[in-house]
This record gives structure tokens, C-alpha cells and sequence, in this order.
């Protein structure tokens, strides 16, 4: 029997390195649940920390260490990988973000839901948890998550 998984939008790798919840709840659940964010993700909050981090007058080098770190434990998928679903989350997401498809993209090929605070993702037919509720679907039993129609990886 195979762990559940979730895919990890480039703004949570942001805030696991950033704060301390994501983090966590990361940490928590590593055991019980396969973490994935596509390989943009990571270059997308590599873009984007520098900036977040100087306004926050944070140590750049060690925060962005702790970016390439989370790879142990959220994977990067390969972008080449996912090229096969660029057309099927093109049409699902094009008009409200079309940077955002590799991310869907990871959703469908692994069949499984998203953890993102990008409202882009609502109503493109995957499951879509954000940080203030994700702990339903990082601690619900095996077969909770089956019955209420979430994806499950078996």
C-alpha cells in the first residue's frame, strides 16, 4: 500500500521557508504523506525569496539553503515529466494563470490534490487544500480520505 501525496505550490515552499507552520507540518507528516512540487515551483520561489527575504531582513544564504533542503523531503518533478498534461491544465487554468499549469500538471499526473493559497486553483477540478486547512487532509485516516471522493494514491 502506497503513502497519499499532495503537490506543493511554489508560494508553501515559500512560507515553509519563511515560517515556521508549513514547516512543521511538513516535518509531521513526511512519514505518512508523499510531498511533490514541480520543478518550477522551486524556480519560482527561488524568484521570488530574495525579495521577501530582504524586506524581512533575513539571511538570504541560509534561507535559501533551507529552499534546496526541502528537495529531501518535497521532491522537484521534472517539468519534462509533465509535458504530456500541459494541454489538459492549459485549458483548465489558461485564463487565469497559465504559468501556474506545471503545478496542476503535477496534480493530475500523480493524481492527487494541491496545497496553494493560489486561488487560480479553485474550480480547475483537482482537490485544493490551503495552509488553514490542510491538516484534514495531512491527518485524515487512509480511508476517510477515500470515502469523501479526494484522490488516493493506492
Amino acid at each position: 500500500m502506497s503513502q497519499r501525496a499532495i503537490v506543493l505550490d511554489a508560494n508553501i515552499l515559500i512560507r515553509a521557508v519563511l515560517g515556521e507552520r508549513v514547516h512543521r507540518l511538513i516535518l509531521e507528516h513526511a512519514d505518512e504523506i508523499k510531498f511533490y512540487a514541480p520543478d518550477a515551483a522551486y524556480v519560482e520561489a527561488g524568484k521570488y525569496l530574495p525579495t521577501l527575504l530582504a524586506k524581512r531582513r533575513m539571511h538570504a544564504t541560509s534561507s535559501m539553503a533551507a529552499l534546496d533542503a526541502l528537495c529531501v523531503i518535497v521532491p522537484p518533478v521534472d517539468g519534462e515529466l509533465l509535458l504530456p498534461f500541459r494541454q489538459a491544465t492549459m485549458t483548465r487554468i489558461a485564463a487565469r494563470d497559465p504559468d501556474d499549469w506545471p503545478a496542476l500538471a503535477c496534480t493530475l499526473m500523480l493524481d492527487c490534490p494541491i496545497w496553494t493559497e493560489d486561488t487560480d486553483f479553485f474550480g480547475t477540478g483537482v482537490a485544493t487544500w490551503t495552509t488553514n486547512l490542510v491538516e484534514i487532509y495531512l491527518k485524515a485516516p487512509r480511508q476517510e480520505v477515500a470515502d469523501s471522493g479526494a484522490a488516493v494514491d493506492d
